[in-house]
């Protein structure tokens, strides 16, 4: 059975799932995204998703013994993903079936590739690319359009979820918005405005 437990704050989120289980401070930001079987659960500290992220199919969201989750906006918290204790900032992609434990920082427009462990306290540089068990930065380059470009396709996802349309991405005239983001957005990288 679904549950929005009575500590939940939803700051008019694009889509929340009637299969997401969601258990004490927890705060999902306007136009974020909350797919099938997730579960979070913040018995104390609390857990904070940012404007924009979508957090997909059995992604399982804790908190660690100290620290609070902080996943900052339009990131993409791919399918299968624990994310436990820890902080990912702004414009971050986290790879299917990846686990970040407590204590961690993923620095902004950073990508972990899928099925990897990032072992407690384990601070990752913004604009990186991480792999491994133990996850370790592989590469250094600017992902924020990459990583926003997925993020936009997700919330437009969202919306569509959520009036009934399970094909927008199926849509003619889809590629062109895409199209359209990515020239937005790369022509913001290019402006220095990020």
């Amino acid at each position: 059975m679904p549950f929005i437990g009575p500590d939940v704050t939803l700051n008019n989120p694009a889509y929340v799932h009637d299969s997401a289980l969601l258990y004490g401070k927890v705060t999902v930001d306007k136009h974020a995204s909350i797919w099938m079987n997730v579960v979070a659960r913040a018995e104390h500290k609390e857990i904070v998703i940012g404007e924009y992220t979508n957090i997909q199919d059995f992604v399982m969201l804790h908190i660690g013994d100290k620290t609070s989750t902080v996943i900052g906006s339009h990131c993409s918290i791919t399918h299968h993903c624990t994310i436990h204790g820890c902080t990912i900032g702004d414009n971050c992609l986290i790879g299917i079936n990846t686990t970040i434990m407590d204590g961690c920082v993923i620095g902004e427009n950073s990508i972990v590739a899928g099925h990897s462990f990032l072992k407690e306290g384990t601070v990752i540089p913004p604009n990186s690319i991480v792999m491994g068990t133990p996850g370790k930065v592989i590469r250094t380059q600017n992902n924020f359009v990459r990583n926003r470009l997925n993020a936009y396709m997700y919330y437009r996802n969202a919306l569509a979820y959520a009036s009934g349309d399970y094909r927008a991405w199926s849509t003619e005239s889809f590629p062109h918005e895409v199209a359209e983001e990515v020239r937005r957005l790369s022509a913001l990288v290019e402006a220095g405005e990020v």
